[in-house]
């Protein structure tokens, strides 16, 4: 069950094998057949062994039925032969692990264990079969397209959607949840117990504080009675700490406030590493939400008013966050019935890349990039867990005893990735987005959130979901391109504005097919025409040749001008059944399982290190690299945050939603250069910012840190 190791004749298990990736052979070489030799041997000494076989797969559903593993109600809408067909189709289909970290993590992280887990139930195909059958919803031709992207490597259903598909005792299939809290000690109340009740079903949850009344503010007109922002974060913090899912992932949550908003610098104190433990937030995410006018003010050097979110409801008649602070700045400032403090803008940035060095937080939404580029009625005012999800909400109102007066619109996201290299090698990318917008439409379909009414309605009425990509760095590196390059931002730009059109002939088809359309598409700008401008006033098409070449070679067809003018008027007809379609996240486990790059950011390290619970150290390779290419495969830190911006801005332009965008510092920069990055950012477009990472130079990898909620 171990093997010998010929040169150094010491016994190595998998984890020994695994770890020699990170040292050179005699030559000088990377070592990737000691990683194969891993998976090998991780199948003999542990999977194997630890697995429970069945004589038959009959005789393995009824098991798994009859002792309450698998949910009944799912494998009943087909009928037991094409049940055995499919289960056929995929034990035959010749999946393997490319990577140990890939099987190590699907049988640490997503496999069907028994209820003392000990043993292992399912491989990743019947896995993969499970998630089929449950988003096909009794739809046999779907279930056999979802199976074959699944084990084809071209869509990866996110974590929550791929961990709990089919399995009896389970959580929801949703990845994040985001929740506004209105300024009233109902709505506050009701956010925590949405808190608890999301994180014990799974995902992570975002809620917005921009509303709530500053330190100081009034009650019942009675002046310096509020306790601000801070007490509510505390409280919830320790709701996330509190509930989980299973013991399966742990609840996460972040929350979100304005620039403007009187209490920011408290906000961003909390995440300091001296900070006193009354106000220390430790496992909560901080995220801040920044408006134009905020740069403009500190590139003048003038006064930065923070205006309280009391008085602008009582003046207003509108939420803090309901409002365009850039549009109502000036108005606002010259309101003396609203009561304001000013700051220096330079300060604030200053404090921002502080935290941000320290912390790695906040994240950043630039709020006016986002609403300009928002195609739906509405403003967007938050993000989620991982600065991807951009949608609009409306606010709920509630009785004295908690009961919903009125059932506002919060957002919940299904998400799932495509493998970029693997949907280009298909040579049908059409039929991949088709099948992935299908299987996440599903869904929300299936969902049905009813502790937190709010987010149930805004599932109900927007279908929305959020396709994600993950690979581009390992893609472009084996069609020998390097990240950040010419061809490099060519190749983003055409691949994104070709999925940009087939998941709105996708929605379009759905629309068609179930005679409706997302609450609000009338006041849309999909609706009105105006979305499909861009695509209509001039002709897109590649602009290198090597570009040209890959998607000839790919054989796929980059739609024409006469594309989306008849795109347009199908949609304007017909309509879209997702209000949203696009979003990407930062990708993590199910990266690693399907073997490609997180996201579409480059590589942390050529061998990246992971810090996997008590095993310690796992070590993944790059995918497609090679002791010949090593030079296509600089890291993040190599390449710097101005290459990767430029990439997410190439790809920006066609996502309705968000992309979450870490930015990679080397240990010598100066908060001055983040505030630099901070502004590149947002002349170029980028919407959202994730995390900042600085280089740790002790480690000869890098260990990376999973977003705990939305890693996928």
């Amino acid at each position: 069950m171990v093997i010998t190791d010929t040169v150094s004749n010491i016994t190595l298990d998998y984890h020994a094998l695994n770890a020699m990736l990170n040292l050179y052979d005699t030559n000088g070489q990377i070592q990737f057949d000691k990683d194969h030799e891993a998976i090998r041997q991780f199948f003999i000494q542990h999977v194997n062994p630890n697995t429970i076989t069945f004589n038959s797969i009959a005789e393995r559903l009824n098991y798994l039925i009859q002792e309450g593993y698998y949910e009944c109600n799912i494998l009943g809408q087909y009928d037991f032969q094409f049940l055995c067909d499919l289960h056929n189709k995929a034990d035959n289909w010749g999946f393997k692990f490319k990577t140990f970290l890939g099987a190590w993590k699907y049988y640490t992280s997503y496999t069907l264990k028994t209820f003392d887990n000990k043993y292992y139930l399912e491989n990743f195909e019947q896995r993969s079969c499970m998630v089929a059958l449950t988003l096909a919803r009794g739809d046999k031709l779907l279930a056999n397209n979802i199976l074959e992207e699944i084990l084809s490597g071209r869509f990866q259903p996110a974590t929550p959607t791929f961990l709990n598909c089919g399995k009896k005792q389970r959580g929801e299939l949703v990845s994040c949840f985001l929740l506004r809290i209105e300024d009233n000690m109902e709505s506050i109340g009701r956010a925590i117990n949405s808190a608890l009740q999301l994180s014990k079903r799974g995902g992570g949850v975002s809620f917005l504080l921009s509303n709530l009344r500053e330190f100081g503010a009034p009650i019942k007109c009675i002046k310096n009675q509020s306790s601000g922002i801070i007490p509510v974060m505390k409280i919830l913090e320790d709701a996330f700490s509190y509930a989980n899912q299973l013991g399966a992932r742990q609840g996460a949550g972040a929350v979100w406030l304005n620039a403007h908003h009187p209490d920011i610098f408290r906000f961003l104190d909390t995440k300091r590493e001296n900070a006193d433990e009354k106000i220390r937030i430790k496992t909560l995410s901080l995220g801040v939400v920044i408006p134009d006018i905020t740069f403009k003010l500190a590139k003048e050097n003038k006064a930065m008013a923070l205006f309280s979110p009391y008085d602008i409801n009582k003046i207003y008649g509108y939420a803090f966050s309901d409002i365009s602070i850039s549009e109502k700045y000036d108005e606002m400032v010259a309101d003396d019935r609203i009561n304001k403090i000013y700051v220096k803008p330079r300060d604030f940035f200053q404090t921002l890349a502080e935290i941000q060095f320290e912390s790695g937080y906040p994240y950043i939404m630039y709020e006016d990039s986002v609403n300009r580029a928002n195609p739906i009625y509405g403003r967007i005012n938050m993000s989620n867990l991982c600065s991807e999800i951009l949608q609009v909400n409306s606010a709920s109102k509630f009785n004295n005893d908690l009961s919903y007066h009125y059932i506002g619109k919060d957002i919940s996201c299904n998400l799932g990735s495509l493998n970029i290299a693997y949907a280009m090698d298909s040579k049908n990318l059409e039929h991949t987005v088709n099948i992935a917008i299908r299987a996440l439409t599903s869904v929300s379909m299936i969902s049905e959130i009813n502790c937190v009414p709010s987010v149930a309605k805004g599932n109900k009425t927007s279908h929305a979901i959020g396709l994600g990509q993950m690979n581009l760095h390992g893609y472009l590196a084996r069609e020998g391109i390097q990240y950040g390059s010419p061809e490099a931002l060519d190749f983003t730009n055409m691949y994104f504005y070709c999925i940009a059109y087939y998941v709105l002939l996708t929605s379009n088809c759905l629309a068609k097919e179930l005679k409706t359309s997302f609450d609000g598409f009338s006041e849309s700008q999909y609706a009105s025409g105006v979305y499909f401008n861009k695509y209509l006033q001039r002709e897109w098409y590649p602009r290198t040749e090597h570009v040209m070449k890959i998607f000839k070679k790919s054989n796929i067809k980059l739609p024409t001008y006469n594309d989306w003018f008849s795109l347009r008027e199908e949609v304007m007809k017909y309509g879209l059944y997702n209000q949203n379609f696009q979003a990407i996240p930062p990708t993590g486990s199910i990266s690693y399982i399907n073997h490609a790059t997180s996201s579409i950011h480059p590589i942390v390290s050529r061998i990246e290190i992971r810090k996997e619970g008590k095993t310690g150290r796992v070590y993944y390779p790059a995918p497609f690299m090679t002791n010949n290419n090593l030079e296509l495969y600089q890291d993040a830190y190599q390449i710097g945050y101005k290459a990767i911006i430029d990439t997410y801005a190439e790809a920006t332009q066609h996502v309705d939603q968000g992309l979450s965008l870490t930015l990679f510092f080397r240990d010598d920069i100066t908060t001055r250069d983040i505030n630099r990055a901070q502004i590149y950012a947002w002349k170029k477009g980028i919407k959202t910012l994730y995390y900042i990472r600085i280089r740790q130079t002790a480690l000869q990898g890098t260990e990376v840190k999973s977003c705990i909620s939305c890693t996928l």
